[in-house]
């Protein structure tokens, strides 16, 4: 793999608003039609496995299918799927049980295991990917493609927006077939998914100072931590994840309420704490725990629909959203100035994406 450097995150994240401005109503035409309407009425209940962003991805839309589509849903990791949950799926009518599986690069071993296994146990497969042809691709027995244009190896920024487009338009088609709400309201919750362009865009600009500004300030902490509830804890995960592909450095997301139990005893005392807190269901309690946090003496970056000084007040820096987002769409959002953040940290430390500086891990990442 050729050396990458942070241009091609600065690329990714500036082209997030033309990704959702373009794709969200492609994806959805795909979406309609991926299952019959007999099969959309029949789906009692849905699982979301995938690996790493996928997996980030299925945490982050869980509460899309609970709250809009009404639905049982379960993340899981694609390991876990497999071994421990696949063999024990009840089903008490045909195609009751929907596993939808995600990998942008289609390449996934152990998604692709998952879907096998499901089918084994008399599940319906759909296959979220942006690779057509790939083994993803040929092994779900649908498939929703969230295809982009390529920007080369990267991160993926642009693909989990994607991932997470495909995966909240199937909530919203599974609500419209089974009249959780009329034809009217759908189509309004995906006009709302598209005008989110300019909320992103304008966060990108205002997000900018403030996230080089704590890169800054925080390189060479030994941990960073990540923190968020409900659709905030997958993009915590996935924030953290960032900087540890990125800056190369030991990044870690927690629930909100886990870290209050656990990591808040962990030394040091100033470790740089994300905490994640868009408006919605745990809104209260990151109040609280930003307070607990900056207590505790943690420097504090709150990500925060802009004017929310109930938290702002308690940080050292805020990354602001610069726009109203309904919680269950916040992760399309949410990590954009985490994604600064990790990009400025990786040029405070003078390091290329994905250790591709380092010969030995270049040899190693090739195995």
């Amino acid at each position: 793999m050729r050396s990458l450097d942070t241009q091609i995150l600065i690329n990714q994240i500036n082209d997030l608003p033309t990704v959702n401005r373009e794709q969200v109503s492609e994806i959805d035409r795909r979406v309609r039609t991926v299952l019959s309407p007999l099969e959309f009425l029949s789906i009692r209940r849905v699982f979301i496995t995938g690996d790493g962003d996928s997996y980030h991805a299925a945490r982050a839309t869980e509460l899309a299918f609970e709250e809009i589509a009404q639905m049982d849903c379960e993340p899981l990791s694609a390991q876990r799927f497999l071994d421990y949950k696949a063999a024990f799926i009840k089903s008490w009518a045909p195609h009751d049980n929907l596993v939808m599986a995600v990998s942008a690069g289609g390449r996934t071993e152990r998604g692709v295991q998952a879907m096998e296994r499901a089918k084994e146990y008399g599940a319906m497969t759909v296959a979220v990917t942006g690779t057509p042809d790939s083994p993803f691709a040929q092994t779900g027995e649908r498939i929703i493609m969230v295809d982009l244009p390529d920007f080369g190896p990267s991160p993926g920024i642009r693909t989990y927006n994607a991932s997470l487009i495909g995966l909240l338009l199937m909530a919203i088609r599974i609500g419209e077939l089974k009249d959780r709400y009329h034809q009217t309201e759908a189509n309004a919750m995906r006009q709302e998914m598209t005008d989110l362009d300019s909320i992103m865009q304008a966060t990108i600009e205002a997000c900018e100072k403030p996230a080089r500004e704590a890169a800054e300030a925080f390189k060479g902490a030994p941990v960073y931590m990540y923190l968020g509830s409900g659709p905030s804890y997958g993009t915590a995960l996935f924030s953290a994840a960032k900087v540890v592909e990125t800056a190369n450095e030991f990044a870690f997301g927690q629930d909100l309420e886990e870290w209050a139990h656990v990591e808040n005893l962990a030394y040091p005392d100033d470790m740089p704490t994300f905490v994640i807190a868009p408006p919605g269901r745990s809104h209260w309690r990151a109040a609280k725990l930003a307070e607990t946090a900056k207590e505790r003496g943690r420097r504090v970056v709150v990500v925060v629909q802009d004017g929310d000084d109930e938290i702002a007040k308690h940080a050292d820096f805020v990354l602001p959203v610069m726009g109203e987002v309904r919680e269950a769409f916040s992760p399309l959002v949410y990590h954009i100035g985490m994604d600064l953040f990790a990009t400025y940290l990786t040029e405070a430390f003078g390091r290329k994406v994905f250790q591709t500086d380092n010969p030995a891990f270049a040899q190693f990442a090739g195995q």
